[in-house]
């Protein structure tokens, strides 16, 4: 097993951060979570109580995922994207007919080759091709040993949710054309539902979102040399019922300067930084989203109060 390597080096952080700084309001990407230990803190936030998502997806796929690989059929190869810790790829794999090969993308090197090693010993039989890259840029796939009858991209945990409307498209219409034809995209929605309920799966009573979103600062401080008082920013979690998301930010405590390299950005008293989305989406919301990537919903699968989806999209026309 290979591992292709194409994590984004330091020059690449340095410059996302310092446009990230720059803009008004200040953002930064919330692919900057996860380093190793960001990904230890998210496996935990999927352990709270108050996070169903993770829970609910799982339940679906327990219930569902015979269904699932008898939709995809036989000789499939699986592209996951952002695969983290592997628990529902596994009960994937268990189900899939035959597959080709498996290529987790995930930016994260420690988590990916974790997961690979993993699933490796559970599924001797399925080639494992590894790579290390940010899957929101176009991928080159690796060749499998043997032709796949589709490529099927997943992405489960409501990832998709992560990013606004017009990003969310881009990164469809990239899997539309990764999928290439016959292939398919299986992806993990969730669903609106109690705002109090939503709010609550951010702001977990334990902190340890909190934690997750401060220890980007840290992770930026020892990579790329910033210098952020981690102690003087907080974790903000709101839901905006009129845009149906949960806006992350991380908010100054104090007026302060923080520096990169040699050029310093100014922190107001309570200026919040944005760093992440996470959309909310009636079925109909996300039928009419995949349309404009070129894809329309095969197949839903949901628990029984509808609080989360898993989707099976294919290729259909693009929207102009």
């Amino acid at each position: 097993m290979r591992l292709d390597d194409r994590h984004p080096d330091v020059d690449d952080t340095l410059d996302t951060v310092r446009r990230g700084l720059a803009a008004k309001p200040k953002k930064l990407p919330s692919r900057l979570f996860y380093d190793e230990r960001g990904s230890a803190l998210f496996e935990a936030i999927c352990e709270q109580p108050e996070y169903y998502l993770t829970r609910t997806e799982i339940a679906i796929m327990r219930d569902h995922a015979g269904d699932i690989a008898d939709t995809l059929g036989p000789d499939v190869r699986l592209v996951e994207y952002g695969s983290g810790s592997g628990i529902k790829t596994r009960m994937l794999l268990e189900h899939l007919h035959t597959p080709v090969a498996y290529v987790p993308v995930e930016i994260s090197r420690t988590a990916l080759m974790e997961s690979v090693a993993e699933l490796a010993s559970r599924f001797p039989d399925v080639p494992m091709q590894p790579v290390c890259a940010d899957f929101t840029q176009p991928l080159r796939l690796p060749v499998a040993a043997r032709s796949p009858r589709r490529t099927v991209i997943y992405f489960p945990g409501s990832t998709i949710g992560n990013f606004e409307t017009k990003e969310a498209i881009k990164i469809l219409r990239q899997m539309r054309a990764e999928m290439s034809d016959g292939g398919g995209v299986i992806v993990g929605v969730d669903l609106k539902k109690d705002p109090a309920e939503i709010e609550a799966a951010y702001n977990d009573a334990a902190g340890v979102t909190r934690d997750f979103t401060l220890n980007m600062l840290v992770r930026l401080n020892r990579e790329v040399g910033t210098d952020f008082e981690v102690d003087a920013f907080r974790h903000r979690a709101r839901y905006n019922a009129l845009a149906g998301r949960i806006e992350t930010a991380l908010v100054s405590t104090k007026r302060q300067d923080v520096h990169v390299g040699q050029d310093t950005y100014a922190f107001r008293e309570d200026e919040a930084m944005h760093v992440e989305y996470s959309c909310k989406y009636s079925l109909e919301d996300f039928a009419q989203m995949a349309a404009k990537a070129g894809l329309s919903v095969a197949k839903v699968w949901t628990d029984k109060d509808e609080r989360f989806s898993v989707q099976y999209l294919v290729r259909a026309p693009l929207v102009a």
